[in-house]
């Protein structure tokens, strides 16, 4: 009688193959959106010659004396009431000069990425001054170790692609040492490309100093810079900002990229039609656009138009929604029809905790700004409650969202080997079923995302694992990640030399 052995450890060997991780993402990072278009051409132009109006008509408010004066050193025109208005022929030269594709550099240059074009990353972003505890589930200020924890966190998630420090650490009440500080937790936890923001333009130059000493040396950071600024140079409606300004002009000395965000509210401060919102909104964003490349024709910046929203029954601001969902869509569309690499806002949820709510409001929105090709989609990953929260086990769990997005993106190769005639064949002429089969191992290996805490498991086999919810499931997750001893990204020595020259506080 012939044994079965060999058959069964076949048959196992399939069996355990199968059960491994993929060794490849299915879809990491940079998958190619612009599916989603919710404007017409016809749309397009109608709101891009509204923003161009707006600018040559009303222009700007609150001009700061020295970009007044390179703004009409540049063709930019002042009206009798003091606003500066810009023709459309200096709004369209600095569109035609304006940098279209660029590198945000990581330490790491692996984890280095390209903004422009047709490429989606997502990232975070964010100012939460509340975080949710992982033991009590609630609410408290958010601190500095809160900071370097998040940062900590992230770093191990593939398809967070950088990081903005996502809350501010309450408990640092100085503006210097917060600015520090936050600065430090980025470049002591993680090497992906980082962002952060400064109170005002005399914390730059000290704060960029602390970047050389991480870069390997004096100016080493301005050659290959490794962190860029969030700044909102321009204040809705239609004005600028004194301070950030003078950020912009420190920026620009020192070669940090900048993403230039709008951040105007739908019924608050920009008209709350979609259509009005979109045109001005359009045209404060391209009024930062102008003020750069006046500065520095071509330099690095991030095109942040983000359309917020307010509940007009009460004017709290919503962070999910349809209209959130439509109009982050329409900003991507409308910058990338520009040619500018553009920066949206998705994933806002309202929510306070993990919930239905939070999964439908972040599912939609985000998922929306990446098919309209939103190039960096920013707090896209931990934030809650409506940005005023942010969640270790949101980051966790909008992670796995991330690489179902990013599998979306990636969509459908149609290939005669994909096609499959001949497996088909010898499916139905054979054992009747494509399982072990060459053709679907290649299949799973390669076109499968696998989710590592959504649970697929059949009902009586979760209620015996203790009936896990996804939350229980995160919580443990960074627990257990955040209890470990993670890798410190800078060296003894630069830690000494910037502990020398900064006060680093404990956390």
């Amino acid at each position: 009688m012939m044994s079965d052995k060999p058959r069964r450890s076949g048959r196992n060997a399939r069996l355990a193959k199968r059960a491994a991780p993929p060794t490849v993402n299915p879809a990491p990072p940079g998958q190619r959106g612009g599916q989603y278009r919710p404007l017409s051409e016809t749309d397009l132009r109608q709101v891009y010659d509204t923003a161009l109006r707006l600018l040559a008509e009303l222009g700007m408010g609150e001009v700061p004396d020295r970009l007044r004066a390179d703004l009409l050193g540049a063709g930019a025109q002042s009206r009798d009431d003091g606003r500066v208005v810009f023709p459309k022929a200096l709004v369209e030269d600095c569109i035609a000069r304006a940098a279209k594709k660029f590198t945000l550099h990581g330490r790491d240059p692996d984890r280095s990425i390209e903004v422009g074009g047709d490429k989606v990353y997502f990232g975070t972003g964010g100012a939460a001054v509340n975080t949710l505890d992982l033991d009590t589930g609630l609410y408290r200020p958010s601190t500095l170790r809160d900071l370097h924890d998040f940062t900590r966190l992230q770093d191990q998630l593939d398809n967070v692609a950088w990081f903005t420090r996502c809350c501010i650490a309450t408990d640092v009440p100085d503006n210097f040492d917060l600015d520090v500080n936050t600065a430090y937790a980025l470049l002591r936890n993680t090497t992906k490309p980082t962002a952060t923001a400064f109170t005002i333009a005399e914390h730059v130059d000290p704060i960029v100093r602390m970047f050389d000493i991480a870069g390997g040396g004096e100016g080493a950071f301005a050659k290959r810079p490794f962190v860029k600024c969030h700044i909102s140079p321009v204040i809705s409606p239609m004005r600028f900002g004194d301070d950030a300004v003078d950020v912009v002009y420190k920026c620009i000395e020192h070669n940090i990229p900048m993403s230039c965000i709008t951040a105007a509210q739908a019924g608050a401060t920009a008209p709350a039609t979609m259509a009005g919102f979109l045109a001005q909104s359009l045209a404060e964003t391209l009024a930062s656009l102008v003020m750069v490349n006046v500065i520095a024709p071509g330099y690095p910046m991030v095109f942040s138009n983000w359309p917020l929203v307010i509940d007009l029954r009460s004017g709290a601001f919503a962070g999910g929604g349809g209209e959130t969902t439509l109009l982050n869509a329409a900003s991507a569309q409308l910058s990338n029809w520009l040619g500018l690499p553009s920066g949206v806002a998705a994933s806002m949820t309202d929510a306070k905790g993990i919930d239905a709510q939070y999964g439908v409001e972040k599912g939609m929105t985000s998922l929306a700004a990446a098919l309209a090709g939103g190039n960096l989609i920013y707090e896209s990953s931990g934030m809650t409650a409506a940005l005023l929260g942010a969640s270790f086990e949101a980051f966790i769990l909008d992670d796995e969202m991330h690489a179902m997005t990013y599998r979306a993106l990636r969509g459908v190769e149609v290939t005669e080997d994909n096609l499959g005639f001949d497996a088909i064949c010898g499916a139905i002429l054979g054992d009747g079923h494509f399982l072990g089969a060459d053709h679907t191992y290649q299949a799973m290996e390669r076109d499968y995302h696998y989710p590592k805490f959504a649970d697929r498991t059949q009902p009586q086999v979760w209620a015996d694992a203790g009936a896990e919810s996804a939350w229980d499931r995160a919580n443990a997750r960074a627990k257990h990640v955040l209890g470990e001893d993670g890798p410190s990204y800078l060296t003894t020595d630069q830690d000494q030399a910037i502990r020398e020259q900064f006060h680093i506080l404990d956390h």
